[in-house]
């Protein structure tokens, strides 16, 4: 199982219904990457914050996508297309850091993080 999938699983096995244990991880992967500072630069806490978020976003893509989840179609495309703006920004940020980039992904975790929580209003 890789670090991100243990990770996810950690925070799920805590008796979690699966929706605030996905809002836990990606929670725990917006507040990696707030950990960074306002100077971004290239190095291993960025990189190790950009793995986990890339790996947490993984296994939501994935999870929507599997056929067997009931979700709405609408849904399942919302993530996909997200995923997608996810892994692009996470290797943008790779190749040339900025506040930006950083700020946009944390943004997106935390908002995402709260419609799973049931409050799609809040800006975690």
């Amino acid at each position: 199982m890789s670090y991100g999938a243990s990770a996810y699983a950690k925070v799920a096995h805590v008796a979690l219904p699966p929706r605030e244990a996905e809002a836990a991880v990606l929670l725990k992967a917006a507040g990696k990457l707030q950990a960074l500072g306002s100077e971004i630069t290239s190095g291993t806490a960025l990189n190790e914050a950009l793995v986990f978020n890339q790996r947490v976003w993984t296994i939501l893509a994935a999870a929507v996508t599997d056929p067997a989840n009931p979700i709405p179609d609408e849904i399942r495309t919302g993530i996909s297309r997200l995923s997608i703006y996810v892994f692009r920004t996470i290797v943008d940020a790779m190749i040339e850091p900025n506040r930006e980039k950083i700020e946009s992904l944390v943004s997106l975790n935390n908002h995402i993080a709260a419609g799973l929580q049931g409050d799609p209003g809040a800006s975690a």
